[in-house]
């Protein structure tokens, strides 16, 4: 994934750790619009190979983001960006 509208690449090797920096990367999108309030993520599995992770920790990264407020799953439906997502993301790592 390269650097495009404002989001900073994914880096798994960098210092933080890799489902930190996969909620962070996610939350940059959100913030740059990539992704906007209500919509869905693909399934965690394939966010797994999108972002070349295990998939145990595209789960922990999806539950610091449920955490923070920046997403919502809804059983048998799926992972959705929360409608409040933009005021929570202040609220982020401190």
């Amino acid at each position: 994934m390269s650097e495009q509208n404002g989001i900073p690449e994914f880096d798994p090797q960098g210092p933080d750790l890799v489902y930190a920096a996969l909620a962070d990367h996610v939350v940059a999108r959100v913030v740059a619009g990539d992704l906007v309030p209500g919509a869905r993520l693909p399934a965690e599995r394939d966010l797994a190979e999108e972002y070349g992770v295990a998939y145990m920790t595209v789960r922990r990264a999806m539950q610091v983001l449920r955490e923070r407020g920046v997403v919502v799953t809804v059983h048998g439906k799926g992972t959705f960006i929360a409608q409040d997502a933009l005021p929570n993301i202040g609220q982020g790592r401190e």
